[in-house]
């Protein structure tokens, strides 16, 4: 399995980071709008959309080359992503409150619908992101990555609360609290960064700094990371209910493509938001 795991993240990684770092957009554009149709297709499988699912994906697929040729990518509506805030704060709770049990009890077709709103406002927020710049992007990935695994091994060694026992019973409490430290340490690193060296853009941690100031910074940043958990906890939900370990088996080792990207989901179009203030 840890071969396995370590194979498919070498393939991915030749993949993104040439695309990332491209001088022009489309590659990276293009790289994730495969990646996000996949997770259509999955999220079509976990809400019952059956033999549809493929069309589910496909639905994804031509929301977001129809935002793409409308010059969304360059110009993205700024409506796009507090209505995306909203409902990930408003809607993410109340989805969490009501557990796995209640999830199925939302008509499918809605359930589909939704997952291809979100899965499109996410990928809008990627290509916009990669637009302002690499350093940019590359600090809200990194935030999520920081945070989870600042998360999984502080819950590793302290966890004793568990956060979401019926959804994800390997979360505490003090794992979430892990990860926001984690957020904050690397979102101090960054700034050192932006100060010290020519980037192509400013960081979101840069932003966020000359816009709210220092306090404001570590509430984002502790936000952001409160929201990377939903992301990670709802898709949790969804398999839960629909009986499933992984998303897919797409990516050998590591599940599906929703199962790597879930944290990232709400993040970005949320962090597009803040940035707009």
């Amino acid at each position: 399995m840890l071969k396995q795991r370590v194979i498919t993240a070498l393939v991915l990684i030749a993949f993104l980071l040439p695309a990332l770092f491209a001088p022009i957009a489309w590659p990276f554009a293009l790289l994730s709008l495969l990646m996000i149709t996949a997770a259509g297709w999955e999220w079509g499988r976990l809400n019952g959309a059956g033999g549809a699912s493929l069309l589910v994906g496909v639905a994804v697929a031509a929301a977001c080359a129809a935002a793409l040729w409308a010059g969304w990518g360059d110009a993205p509506p700024r409506l796009a992503w507090w209505v995306a805030f909203g409902v990930w704060v408003l809607g993410g709770a109340f989805v969490l409150r009501g557990g796995p049990q209640a999830w199925p009890e939302v008509p499918a077709s809605v359930r589909c619908v939704l997952g291809v709103l979100l899965l499109c406002t996410a990928w809008l927020a990627l290509a916009s992101a990669k637009t302002i710049g690499v350093n940019f992007i590359l600090s809200v990935f990194c935030l999520v990555w920081a945070a989870d695994i600042a998360a999984y091994f502080g819950g590793k060694a302290f966890g004793k609360r568990k956060l979401a026992p019926g959804i994800s019973p390997g979360k505490s409490w003090e794992g979430v609290w892990s990860g926001m430290l984690g957020a904050l340490a690397l979102a101090a690193f960054w700034l050192w960064l932006d100060r010290s060296f020519r980037m192509d853009s400013l960081s979101l941690y840069g932003r966020l700094y000359s816009g709210f100031g220092a306090a404001g910074l570590v509430l984002i940043v502790v936000f952001l990371a409160a929201m990377s958990v939903l992301g990670d906890l709802f898709e949790s939900l969804v398999k839960r209910a629909a009986g499933a370990k992984d998303s897919s088996h797409l990516l050998p080792g590591h599940g599906g493509v929703l199962d790597r990207v879930d944290a990232l989901l709400p993040v970005f179009p949320i962090a597009m938001a803040l940035i707009t203030l």
